[in-house]
């Protein structure tokens, strides 16, 4: 009885939890939709393309001129046909080659009278190939984990919409990121382990080590990056928020409220791994002591530890690899390297991490243990008695 109680008690908070997160927020200062606003973006198709030399003024940067007829596929203005110009100045990054058939994302100018007057080409869409392989993801989980997949389904749904829809609107309304973001965190983490785990010790004793460990990256992060005088501004996408319209935004701040985003996961893989193993213990022997339980625990967690280690850091790196190309390619040299804003701020991010990793480690040990005298005693795993039988 109280159980289910319990358990409807956690179904209207998650309800409540969807509503208020699917609610729209808006950003400090931004704009209401039509103020001011005269472009819009549009999907299109090329349905033919013409090949042009440049011309003599501007042969010295551009390549290769393109005239492309394009179809709106999508909006208001579906269906129309426009033309334009694409020029290509021999950069793989800023060069979008057009070919008939190539599906592309258009931004357009629109007069007061509502039409559209002018279309330049955007981007390539790319958006198609996402959601397929978002729907292989999706398709994955529920035919290998079957219930269990439908729920971790559920917990990603959650913890998407608590970014996009709480912790990022927060950050932009001015709210202090560290906080912000251990709130969010702390939240995101205790449903998420509380809907794979039930309302249990182990799942209790998780969301302990979970939160200790992203609270001990952060601060760690914060501490360090502080001595160290790091700015935040190390990457181009931080620099852009200086210029951009609205409320201040702490950029330092989240240089460390991303580090306990980053850390979050493989913290709470760590702490749910030892928590749900140290339970598994204590299932097949309950006699065995608090001490020698914990002990068991820290045995698990060093096994787990090793690996998630090596998984963030190797993330961190992977995501470095063109720097370090730079940095090897030019004979940089290391004292530079390693006092370089970017560096140091990539490196406090990966052992700060790390760190917050170890430290779930005794901390869901410690708790699995502590907490093992709440509530009744754990029923044996049906392993264990199909083998008494």
């Amino acid at each position: 009885m109280l159980k289910s109680k319990v358990k409807g008690s956690l179904l209207l908070a998650l309800f409540l939890f969807l509503i208020i997160a699917a609610v729209p927020v808006k950003a400090a200062n931004a704009p209401a939709a039509g103020e001011g606003n005269s472009t819009v973006m549009m999907r299109a198709r090329v349905i033919s393309v013409e090949n042009l030399e440049p011309a003599e003024e501007v042969k010295d940067y551009v390549q290769l001129e393109q005239v492309a007829e394009v179809e709106i596929t999508s909006g208001e203005y579906q269906g129309e046909t426009h033309t334009l110009l694409n020029a290509l100045m021999g950069h793989p990054y800023f060069d979008i080659k057009l070919e008939e058939g190539s599906e592309v994302l258009l931004w357009g100018e629109v007069d007061d009278s509502g039409r559209l007057r002018t279309v330049y080409l955007q981007d390539r869409l790319r958006d198609q190939y996402i959601y397929l392989l978002a729907g292989l993801f999706i398709l994955l989980i529920l035919l290998i984990g079957g219930r269990k997949g439908v729920i971790t389904i559920v917990t990603l749904g959650i913890t998407v919409l608590a970014v996009f829809r709480l912790l990022l609107p927060m950050l932009l309304q001015g709210y202090a990121p560290i906080p912000a973001t251990v709130l969010v965190a702390s939240a995101v983490t205790l449903i998420t382990i509380v809907f794979i785990g039930g309302l249990h010790r182990k799942t209790f004793a998780a969301a302990i080590g979970t939160i200790g460990g992203v609270l001990v990256a952060g601060l760690l992060a914060l501490v360090i990056g502080n001595a160290a005088g790091l700015t935040g501004f190390s990457s181009e996408d931080a620099q852009l928020l200086m210029f951009m319209e609205g409320g201040a935004i702490d950029v330092r701040g989240l240089l460390f409220a991303g580090i306990i985003v980053g850390a979050l996961g493989a913290v709470m893989d760590v702490a749910m791994s030892i928590a749900s193993a140290s339970y598994e213990v204590y299932a097949v022997n309950p006699e065995i002591t608090i001490k020698e339980q914990i002990k068991s625990g820290l045995n698990v967690g060093r096994d787990v530890m090793g690996t998630m280690a090596n998984t963030l850091i190797l993330a961190y790196i992977g995501s470095s690899v063109p720097l370090l190309l730079l940095f090897m390619g030019y004979d940089t040299p290391y004292i530079s390297i390693i006092n370089s804003d970017l560096v140091a701020t990539e490196v406090v991010r990966a052992l700060a991490g790390s760190i917050g990793i170890i430290s779930a480690v005794p901390l869901t040990a410690i708790s699995a243990g502590l907490l093992r005298k709440l509530g009744e005693k754990p029923a044996a795993s049906s392993t264990v008695e199909a083998d008494s039988k």
